[in-house]
């Protein structure tokens, strides 16, 4: 029989009797995770319906798209299910919000883990009535549990009040955590490892998960908050966390994974890190647990997403007012901002140490990816087909569609494991392709960490793909800027010439070149200042190459004045910010290249064309309609392709063009792209995607949050 924890006297409230329920079970025979011929396994207690696998829904009967002008509809159930990984109570709602949101409204399985308490100095106050306050480390723990628990119950019930289940169940690393169960939409679930935390996002603490990474301790101490149904205090080894860690992936079974970056860079001139050291270190032991789970057998194929935290203050905002409004009325009932005692606890309902800024630092307009935004990620070979690239379980994964097929083949995951999210492709002068990332090695020493530049090729036009072959980093090693490089972008000349471009932990871009003798030059530095973001390439009919990055005031430019020839530049292209997403492709008509990309804090696309590397023709502006953010990726026919190399003459929608971008919602969005620039009709496609779409003149592919690859033909 459940046991009822008792509840602890309500504070005393002038705002009237308590509304929020919460019921919290201590239930001992759930597993996380077990370990079994040194692999680990999911272990249930027989008879236990709680010990159950969490159950994926049934696959929705596919649904007929839904035209809008300006209307959103959000995704449906499809067999997607999301874990995402935080360093503390509320970085999933300043960092991961309105895509934590998106997947609850989906109806699929959404699992938040937290692996500190957050605990901070333990004063649940504002600033201004901190002077005095007995910390309470416990006590504000169990505070930013309850603001958790409404803003989940808010974004998937609409009432903050909505009970929670709440279960202690073992980890994998031999101690306890917690597990709530939103018991309205049993598919949203927390789980609280309840570490302690760093306590500061540059000092020196050594009892964290810097300190632990590192080796500085040998163990890292618990901090349970008071409530908790974790009955006693414990500690865990680097070992153990990755265990720990290992352990919710094999429980919960993700087929997508969001995280915060591990490769957040270093503030220039200084040690100090820019973003919190727990947000960096909790990356990497996460990083770590998915490259042990990915090496587990029969589990579904998984993808990540990285997500950029503090860093996003000084950058343009991303969301539109709606979308932003709404996220910052999550972090408000997070905040506990009208101070309603609507929990019972005398800890408090919320963290009001967010109440006095529930906007953070512009984080509440913002989100952004920290990589995974290429648009180039589809290729055509020679003989008409289409080749998809991206990553799960840290592999290759291609996708083939053969000339005048309708239907995709695959995935096939090729060997050799460690691959980023966020891939480019190209194809080369002698017609095969070629795939570029980056690869993390881990290593079995802090020093070890190494985030490189890799490629694989085609070994012969049409056949299969070489090894891996590293191409290095601009870095000199992890200390100096935390392996902060970009996802690669690459040109192709048309005497084979290829240049490949990345931003570094400098915020400036690292190029390395290959001559028409095969041979890889050295790194050398293209300058540029105070570049964010990714990098992106195209090139013209002529065979000139272009590069495009982004800073918080403008697009750099660099190009190659004839065909083959060396990139030159910086030259400020005089465009005004943008939400740092890019994408490029060959212009229509076949002069120069054509850039896409978003107005700052709305709803509109921009674009404009650029020859050399000045603007052929004003920036243009089109009335987004379904805003959203991130990369925009469009085709036109009668270029020489978009990014999947479509073909001079290839069907397109309207036979004009065809723009895909990330709605409001998070799902899909399609419009046929007129000349004539007037407002696009958008389509929506009723799934949500990882990273961005790839539009051609055949049609737009994405990846679902289940790992399947989505293809929307363009004359459907």
């Amino acid at each position: 029989m459940p046991v009822r924890l008792p509840r602890r006297p309500a504070a005393p409230s002038r705002r009237g009797p308590s509304r929020r329920r919460v019921v919290t079970t201590a239930l001992t025979t759930v597993l996380v995770g077990g370990t079994f011929a040194g692999l680990l396994s999911v272990t249930t207690a027989p008879g236990s319906s709680a010990a159950a696998s969490v159950p994926v829904p049934p696959r929705a009967p596919a649904e007929t798209p839904v035209k809008v002008r300006g209307v959103e509809a959000p995704a449906t159930v499809d067999g997607a299910s999301v874990v995402q990984f935080v360093a503390h109570p509320d970085d999933d709602l300043f960092f991961m919000n309105p895509d934590t949101s998106q997947s609850i409204h989906s109806g699929n399985p959404l699992t938040s883990v937290y692996l500190t308490s957050g605990e901070s100095d333990g004063v649940n106050a504002r600033p201004r009535d901190a002077a005095g306050a007995a910390p309470d480390k416990a006590g504000y723990a169990e505070a930013r549990q309850n603001g958790i628990r409404a803003a989940y119950a808010e974004m998937a019930t609409g009432s903050r009040t909505s009970p929670w289940d709440r279960v202690a169940i073992p980890t994998a690393g031999g101690a306890t955590a917690e597990l709530d169960i939103l018991r309205a939409k049993p598919q949203v679930k927390l789980v609280w490892l309840q570490m302690r935390e760093a306590g500061a996002t540059n000092g020196d603490r050594p009892e964290s998960l810097n300190g632990l990474w590192h080796g500085r301790i040998s163990a890292l101490a618990s901090q349970r908050a008071s409530g908790t149904p974790v009955a006693a205090d414990f500690t865990y080894t680097k070992e153990q966390v990755v265990a720990t860690v290992t352990g919710v992936l094999e429980r919960f079974r993700p087929t997508f994974v969001r995280m915060q970056d591990p490769t957040s860079g270093k503030v220039a001139g200084s040690e100090r890190y820019q973003d919190h050291q727990d947000h960096l270190y909790g990356a990497r032991f996460v990083q770590a647990a998915l490259a042990r789970y990915a090496e587990v057998p029969g589990h579904p194929h998984v993808g990540v997403q990285n997500y950029l935290g503090y860093p996003t203050s000084v950058l343009p905002h991303t969301l539109d007012p709606v979308t932003a409004g709404a996220k910052l009325k999550t972090l408000k009932t997070y905040a506990w901002l009208d101070g309603v005692n609507d929990c019972g606890t005398l800890a408090g309902c919320g963290d009001l140490k967010v109440a006095a800024r529930p906007a953070g630092r512009g984080w509440a307009q913002t989100i952004r990816y920290a990589r995974g935004t290429s648009t180039s990620w589809v290729q055509r070979d020679r003989d008409g087909g289409l080749h998809a690239f991206s990553v799960l379980d840290g592999r290759l994964a291609t996708w083939r569609k053969a000339a005048g097929a309708s239907a995709w083949r695959g995935p096939v995951l090729l060997p050799g494991g460690g691959l980023d999210s966020g891939v480019t492709s190209t194809v080369l002068r002698d017609g095969r392709l070629a795939v570029f990332g980056t690869r993390t090695t881990i290593g079995a020493l802090p020093s070890d960490y190494r985030r490189e530049v890799v490629t694989a090729e085609q070994t012969a036009v049409g056949g299969g793909f070489g090894p891996w072959r590293s191409l290095g980093t601009p870095e000199r090693d992890d200390a100096q800027g935390t392996s902060d490089i970009s996802a690669p972008a690459v040109t192709v000349g048309p005497d084979g010439r290829t240049t490949l471009v990345v931003r570094d932990s400098g915020h400036l871009l690292a190029a390395r070149e290959r001559g028409t003798d095969g041979v890889w030059g050295p790194w050398r530095t293209l300058g540029g200042a105070d570049v964010h973001g990714d990098p992106v390439a195209a090139t013209d009919a002529a065979g000139r190459g272009f590069v495009f990055a982004s800073t918080p005031n403008t697009v750099l430019a660099w190009a190659a004045q004839h065909p083959g020839g060396p990139l030159t530049g910086p030259v400020r292209t005089g465009l005004p910010p943008t939400t740092l997403a890019l994408s490029a492709s060959a212009a229509p008509g076949g002069e120069g290249v054509r850039l896409w990309f978003r107005k700052p804090a709305s709803n509109d696309l921009r674009t404009a064309d650029f020859s050399g590397a000045g603007l052929m023709s004003p920036m243009r502006e089109l009335a987004g309609g379904v805003a959203g953010f991130g990369p925009v990726s469009g085709a036109m026919g009668g270029s020489t392709g978009g990014s999947v190399g479509g073909s001079k003459g290839s069907a397109s929608v309207g036979g004009d063009g065809v723009l895909a971008v990330r709605s409001r919602t998070g799902v899909l969005a399609t419009a046929p792209l007129a000349r004539g620039g007037t407002r696009p009709t958008w389509r929506l496609e009723r799934f949500l995607f990882q990273g961005a779409p790839d539009a051609g003149t055949d049609g737009v592919a994405a990846i679902g949050l289940d790992g399947r690859l989505h293809w929307t033909p363009a004359d459907r």
